[in-house]
């Protein structure tokens, strides 16, 4: 009896022993618990959490200003830089030095060879017709001494040149078959046609010995010399009234900038594959260089300040943190000696740097994103917030607080329950 006893009562420890293995074992926090903990501080005292939040979003707001600003400005200038076509080449036929008779002209399928260069966006043609102008059917017609040329052009002319109607409206596929005209500035000033008046009939003008209307006068054109001094006919109608034989004389070609002297290299042996040398391709416009040196000066300097804002934020929340920890030892002692344990401590407080952090990030953010849009809006400039630094900056700022964190968390951790229930 006594043998069975003893065994029935050291099984009894055994069990009692395990059910308090169970009860001693960590109870896990979950996410959700560590939010509201990390939450509890900025709920009681909000003022003091938005003061140390405000570092950090002094810093993402100044790091996204710092990269949008630039970005505004920079595309700013690459909008005007455009205007001056560094993307823009010029091929012309040479003419026959063998022979002065024949007109100089590209193949009829120089135009559709040139859009199958891969960087090439845009490519339009004009093409000499050596028409004759006059103002009045009383002027010989014989010569052409008003020293204007007749260019037959396409629709896209106008797009592709970066050219702007002055008055009227340009050609387009609905007027192409017309015997319609669009004046270029210099010529339209020739011909003392310098505005057409709403609700007046249009003035015509004749091309060798057909009536054209005026539907049309451009502004200046200081990519297309040439076009400033012509007037412009539309493709099918240079064919039918004109005789025109089809053979664009210059072809202009808009590519990516990064491959203009590429596209150079080819140009002249895909307008002209049989003669090549009788192609005459303009060099890239100096517009180009200056766009590509533009493109890079907008770098190093900026993101270094933003860089030094981000880590003056970083180290304000760190101090906030540690100071957090010195004045709750009271609190960190009571949870001890209610069995938290340390780890549940560290994520206490690591998760309170995170969540302060976080939320100076969006506020950053906030702020950094209507500074851009202010600042660029004042100087008319278009608005540009590059995504990466606004993302970039919200990584940074939860970061900054897992590392501001980090320290405070692991002394907070480290206090004993004796020790921190009796500190001041």
């Amino acid at each position: 009896m006594a043998g069975e006893g003893g065994s029935r009562l050291r099984r009894g420890l055994r069990r009692s022993r395990g059910r308090g293995d169970q009860l001693t074992q960590p109870v896990r926090l979950a996410l959700s618990d560590l939010l509201l903990l990390g939450l509890t501080r900025v709920r009681t005292r909000p003022l003091r959490a938005a003061l140390s939040a405000l570092g950090i979003s002094i810093g993402i707001a100044t790091m996204i200003v710092v990269t949008g600003i630039p970005a505004s400005s920079q595309q700013a200038v690459l909008d005007e830089l455009s205007t001056l076509g560094p993307d823009l080449l010029r091929a012309a036929a040479v003419p026959n030095a063998n022979d002065q008779s024949q007109a100089a002209g590209l193949p009829v399928e120089s135009v559709g060879m040139a859009e199958r260069i891969g960087p090439v966006h845009e490519v339009s043609g004009v093409a000499n017709v050596h028409a004759s102008v006059r103002r009045s059917d009383k002027i010989d017609g014989t010569t052409n001494s008003s020293g204007i040329t007749v260019l037959a052009g396409t629709p896209n002319l106008l797009d592709l040149l970066g050219a702007k109607v002055y008055s009227g409206k340009f050609l387009s596929q609905a007027t192409d078959k017309f015997p319609t005209v669009v004046l270029g500035a210099k010529a339209a000033t020739w011909l003392g046609i310098t505005d057409l008046p709403a609700g007046q009939p249009p003035p015509r003008i004749l091309l060798n010995d057909t009536w054209f209307t005026v539907i049309g006068i451009l502004s200046t054109s200081p990519l297309a010399p040439d076009v400033e001094q012509s007037v412009l006919i539309g493709w099918e109608a240079a064919k039918t009234i004109l005789g025109f034989d089809g053979r664009p004389s210059v072809v202009y070609v808009r590519s990516a900038d990064t491959a203009v002297e590429d596209v150079r290299a080819v140009l002249g042996r895909t307008l002209s594959p049989e003669q090549p040398g009788m192609v005459q391709v303009s060099r890239p416009s100096e517009a180009l260089a200056a766009k590509r040196i533009t493109q890079n000066a907008f770098s190093t300097l900026f993101l270094g300040l933003a860089g030094v804002a981000l880590l003056v934020g970083g180290i304000g929340v760190a101090n906030t943190m540690v100071i957090s920890v010195l004045e709750r030892r009271r609190e960190i002692g009571l949870r001890r000696a209610l069995g938290a344990n340390r780890r549940q401590i560290r994520g206490q407080f690591l998760t309170e740097s995170v969540v302060l952090c976080t939320i100076g990030g969006l506020m950053g953010a906030i702020l950094g994103i209507l500074g851009v849009i202010g600042y660029a809006d004042a100087q008319n400039w278009p608005i540009v917030i590059p995504p990466t630094a606004v993302l970039a900056g919200l990584a940074a700022s939860i970061s900054v607080g897992v590392l501001a964190g980090v320290y405070p968390a692991i002394r907070a951790s480290l206090l004993t329950p004796t020790e921190a229930l009796a500190s001041d």
